[in-house]
């Protein structure tokens, strides 16, 4: 498999240059919960027929947790061509079925072990790479690369593919500018997957593959389409999402450095900064689900065949849940977000997430001290560090200067 480049054409297909969408979205929060139209054309002030954006927080968790009105077969349509059949797309009763399957794969034990035994050292491994530098840009260096690199360990696969599996990660979910490079790559996964899963089935290692092709669904075995299916869904998941946050968070504590003082100091403040990123950007802002009967959400009629839009992003930024909900503060008082989703389709993994977040974060402070933003020149990629993107929100970039701390 041949790595290529993949982090530009997934920014701009993927993530487009969108700084700001909560603005205007929190203006019209403000005067209901629900608004017509998809959301490209509601920010133009345009109308697209029968689709509907859900804003506000109570209304977004309503939505998300009722299937039975609300499905998320919408998913068949937008990425079954590229995935195939995967619990994203699956409603009750066979997704709590299939979700059991992968949940146990997941299961707290494992997390711990994957923790001590992978994802730490990996971290150290990649930070130890520029820690003697003093200078650093931590999106290429760091977060776009570590959790695909996570996600391979956990599935077994040889080293040298690490960089492959990369790219095909990302042009597998980078659908904006079309499908067909999508589809061919989800065609070049399984014909890595498939011999692989068969291998597993013989003779099992200590992986999540291997747990895949041991499980079964009501005493039936998965066949490798399907576990194939699961791992076409988990590479760009737990790649593209996770990068999303760990270079959100990096980024938001530089810019407050106050807080990120704070943070490193007391350590205790890691998982309230980790919360509070995921409310204050979620690396998902917004969901599709389909309106499979009449409903009324807000005092607003959805007819059922309607497309709606569930607004995480903004339902975090709720004023009447959230204080002063446009600022980024550790301190904030703990407050559930919808940054994982709610209901049935909860994000599965999002204690992984939070695992790698926190892993993150630590080895950071612990190997590179003054941590401070190193902006480049005007009219660099690095001049003007932000976080931008529609259907995913991340960093531009992470430029720091720091004094090298011995490991």
């Amino acid at each position: 498999m041949d790595a290529g480049t993949v982090r530009g054409s997934f920014d701009s297909t993927a993530g487009g240059d969108v700084r700001d969408p909560w603005t205007r979205l929190a203006e019209l929060s403000r005067e209901a919960g629900v608004v017509r139209g998809g959301l490209m054309a509601i920010l133009a002030g345009e109308d697209t027929g029968d689709q509907f954006a859900v804003l506000r927080f109570d209304d977004c968790a309503r939505v998300l947790r009722d299937n039975a009105s609300f499905s998320s077969g919408v998913y068949e349509q937008i990425m079954g061509p590229v995935m195939g059949r995967t619990i994203l797309e699956m409603d009750e009763p066979e997704h709590r079925h299939h979700r059991h399957l992968a949940n146990h794969a997941f299961r707290q034990k494992t997390l711990e072990r994957w923790e001590a035994e992978l994802i730490r050292p990996l971290a150290q491994e990649m930070i130890s790479a520029f820690a003697g530098d003093g200078r650093a840009e931590l999106v290429e260096q760091l977060t776009f690369p570590f959790p695909v690199q996570v996600i391979a360990r956990i599935l077994g696969l040889p080293h040298q593919d690490y960089p492959a599996f990369q790219a095909l990660a990302f042009r597998l979910t980078s659908v904006g500018g079309g499908y067909d490079d999508s589809i061919e790559a989800s065609k070049e996964l399984a014909e890595y997957l498939v011999p692989m899963v068969q291998a597993r089935r013989a003779h099992p290692e200590d992986d999540l593959i291997s747990d895949l092709a041991a499980g079964d669904v009501d005493g039936l075995r998965l066949a490798d389409e399907e576990i194939v299916s699961y791992l076409r869904l988990l590479l760009p998941a737990g790649s593209e999402t996770t990068y999303c946050s760990i270079g959100s968070l990096l980024l938001a504590l530089l810019q407050h450095p106050d807080q990120l003082e704070e943070v490193r100091t007391d350590r205790s403040l890691v998982g309230a900064a980790i919360e509070e990123l995921l409310r204050w950007e979620p690396a998902v802002p917004f969901i599709p689900r389909a309106c499979v009967k009449d409903a009324e959400v807000a005092g607003v009629e959805i007819p059922a065949g309607a497309q709606v839009t569930v607004c995480l992003g903004v339902a975090n930024r709720d004023e009447s849940r959230f204080a002063e909900p446009d600022r980024f503060d550790v301190h904030r008082v703990d407050q559930p977000h919808l940054a994982f989703s709610s209901g049935p389709h909860m994000c599965l993994g999002m204690h992984l997430a939070r695992m790698e977040m926190r892993i993150v974060l630590n080895e950071v402070f612990d190997r590179l001290g003054d941590l401070e933003l190193d902006p480049g020149p005007p009219g660099s990629a690095t001049a003007d560090p932000h976080i931008h993107g529609f259907g995913f929100r991340s960093p531009t970039s992470v430029p720091v200067r720091f004094t090298p701390i011995p490991a």
